[in-house]
């Protein structure tokens, strides 16, 4: 799970795992990376030109190459093996742009990788869980569209 810039790194361990070596001498380097499920909140996925420039800056430099680009534009690196992931935005996020989650769930689609993407009208970026007062009615309702959708995968009761 992760938000923002750290959808960024959640979304990376999605595309960019190892599926590990069964025959290495490492126990460890025999266990893949893949996670079972990915989780991401007003990610930022592409480094493209719907990118969170701070973001890129910071993660690729000033300069980067055409391929750091792209191998670090998430979007592009969905396979059939990435795994099911709930993706949630806000349309008036004016920091990352909520094309991040359109391409990213656009990709997992052509994929055939199951996906819950749900994008809200109203949210400024940082949303987190809506509410620092732990009653759960006064909470974004992505937090319940996350249960009803961890139930659906069969991740809880």
């Amino acid at each position: 799970m992760g938000s923002s810039a750290g959808g960024h790194l959640s979304s990376t361990l999605l595309t960019h795992f190892d599926s590990g070596k069964p025959d290495a001498e490492d126990r460890i380097d025999r266990q893949s990376s893949r996670p079972d499920l990915g989780i991401l909140c007003y990610p930022v996925i592409t480094m493209g030109q719907f990118t969170h420039q701070g973001s890129k800056n910071n993660l690729l430099g000033s300069e980067p190459s055409s391929d750091l680009v792209r191998e670090l534009s998430n979007e592009l690196q969905v396979t059939r093996q990435t795994p099911p992931c709930f993706i949630w935005h806000t349309e008036e996020d004016s920091a990352v742009p909520v094309e991040n989650s359109l391409q990213f769930a656009e990709a997992l689609r052509k994929a055939r990788v199951p996906f819950d993407l749900h994008i809200f009208q109203k949210g400024a970026h940082g949303l987190g869980l809506g509410s620092h007062d732990w009653d759960l009615s006064k909470r974004h309702p992505w937090t319940a569209d996350l249960a009803f959708w961890l139930k659906v995968q069969g991740w809880t009761h």
